[in-house]
């Protein structure tokens, strides 16, 4: 069988379908950690991993890898996906009017947010994305996800599996030192990905248990330039030919500073959507991060010259959910 092509010119662009399923049954990972894993490649990260990325912490810096919660975010509302909306419940106000109801002065502020898991940077879980019926790991869709929710990969299972060692591939100041934001529908490849590696040197080295944060520059353009089509829109990112790369680094998780992930248009010339995701997820069993702002640590790493450190990513434990918000942090 000839493994699927690493090059985007590899691709046959009229038949999306076939190009999905060649690298779903190549790099398909299903029962590699028993018929009851709820982790995918999470699985990757262990305590020898868990060590190594603790002892990369040696000033103490942090540095924030999370986009802003609030109603000025990116999203335009598709699939009912909204801006998180920020309510106040108690404010100072109530407090000085004394119409709050408690004893000997005492006041308080208390609010609430109402917002989909997955409209700031987050964690794609494992429930998130099907192939043809099938979730992660050969079961069917609809014993996953219900009305109830995730009852067998709820982003739950994956609280305590969110630390290892990150490293940072910055493509964009890679292959377009200039500016360092790679153009709208720019798909990385596995060679562009391996190139970074080699010129940003050995701490870039990437392998199992990883979590791969890939900078395209995209996120920056918007800050600068306002949201525009942002969510959901053209962009830089993965290319589809990845899956190959991603499969046989056995990292445990790749995020990048997109709405999507993965490149857009989505490299055919016929209907496709999200087909690195169809791959990734259901498939491989990949955790896939969105959203995350990497332009700081871009100028941490670039001052330092060194692009590893404690990568803090843990989600939320929302009972059945197939994503979560989350603040990454990235630890020197």
């Amino acid at each position: 069988m000839t493994a699927p092509a690493e090059h985007p010119e590899g691709l046959d662009r009229s038949d999306p379908e076939a190009e999905i399923n060649a690298r779903a049954e190549a790099y398909r990972n299903w029962g590699r950690w028993g018929e009851d894993d709820v982790l995918g490649t999470l699985n990757f990260v262990d305590a020898a991993k868990r060590r190594q990325a603790a002892a990369l912490v040696t000033d103490g810096t942090v540095v924030s890898l999370t986009q802003p919660f609030d109603m000025n975010g990116p999203q335009k509302g598709w699939r009912r996906r909204t801006n998180p909306v920020h309510t106040m419940l108690d404010t100072g106000t109530d407090a000085e009017r004394g119409n709050q109801g408690f004893p000997h002065g005492i006041g308080g502020a208390d609010d609430i947010v109402a917002m989909p898991l997955q409209c700031s940077t987050q964690w794609d879980g494992l429930g998130h994305i099907f192939d043809h019926g099938f979730a992660w790991n050969g079961r069917r869709a609809g014993d996953v996800v219900t009305s109830d929710g995730d009852l067998v990969t709820g982003i739950e299972h994956a609280a305590a599996a969110g630390v290892s060692r990150g490293v940072l591939l910055d493509l964009g100041r890679h292959l377009y030192p200039e500016t360092g934001e790679l153009p709208d529908g720019y798909a990385i490849t596995a060679a562009d990905l391996d190139a970074c590696i080699a010129a940003q040197g050995a701490t870039s080295a990437v392998g199992r248990g990883d979590m791969v944060v890939v900078r395209t520059g995209q996120l920056a353009r918007a800050k600068r330039d306002g949201w525009g089509d942002y969510a959901g829109g053209p962009a830089p990112g993965l290319s589809l030919t990845t899956a190959g790369w991603i499969h046989r680094t056995e990292v445990a998780a790749i995020a990048t500073d997109t709405w999507g992930f993965e490149v857009r248009p989505n490299e055919f010339d016929v209907a496709a959507f999200q087909p690195l995701h169809q791959v990734a997820i259901p498939n491989i069993g990949l955790t896939i991060g969105e959203l995350w702002d990497l332009d700081a640590l871009a100028e941490s790493c670039l001052a330092r010259g060194r692009y590893e450190f404690l990568l803090v990513a843990s989600p939320l434990a929302i009972t059945g959910a197939v994503g979560s918000p989350i603040n990454p942090v990235a630890i020197f």
